[in-house]
C-alpha cells in the first residue's frame, strides 16, 4: 500500500460491508481484518506499507492479479454496487453477467493502489468450495 492510512480507511469501509471484522491486535502491527464461517473456516487480510520506490500495483506483473469476494445472490452483488456508488467509491465495471461460468454475475472495483477487486455471485461454485 502506497498510503497505509488511505488504504486502511478504504478497507475498513469495503471489508466491513462484506462482513469482515477489524482485528487491531493481529497483523504484526499492520491493519488486519478477519472473516469466519460457521464451519470454522477463517480468512484474514492484512495490509503493509509499500517500499517508497515500489510502483503502483500492476496486476499483469508477477504476483496477485485480483481478489474476488463471493456473494450469496445476484441481489447481494447489486447491493454491494449500491454501497460503492453511495460511498462515492470508484467502479471499474458495474454488475453484469460474464461468460466465465454459467450465471457468473459480478461488480469490479479498484482499491486505492489500483488492485482490482470483485464481488461475484457464481452459482456453479455453490456447495463446492
Amino acid at each position: 500500500m502506497t498510503d497505509l492510512e488511505r488504504s486502511s480507511h478504504f478497507y475498513d469501509r469495503v471489508l466491513g460491508q462484506l462482513g469482515f471484522r477489524r482485528l487491531d491486535a493481529l497483523g504484526a502491527g499492520a491493519p488486519c481484518w478477519a472473516l469466519a464461517d460457521s464451519d470454522g473456516g477463517h480468512f484474514n487480510i492484512a495490509l503493509q506499507q509499500a517500499f517508497p520506490e515500489q510502483p503502483a500495483h500492476n496486476r499483469r506483473a508477477p504476483g496477485l492479479h485480483h481478489v474476488a469476494f463471493h456473494a450469496d445472490t445476484r441481489a447481494d452483488v447489486d447491493a454491494f454496487h449500491s454501497f460503492l456508488t453511495d460511498a462515492d467509491l470508484p467502479v471499474l465495471d458495474p454488475p453484469a453477467e460474464y461468460d466465465y461460468t454459467p450465471g457468473y454475475y459480478a461488480v469490479f472495483f479498484p482499491d486505492p493502489d489500483g488492485m482490482k477487486l470483485e464481488v461475484v455471485f457464481e452459482p456453479t461454485l455453490r456447495g463446492r468450495v
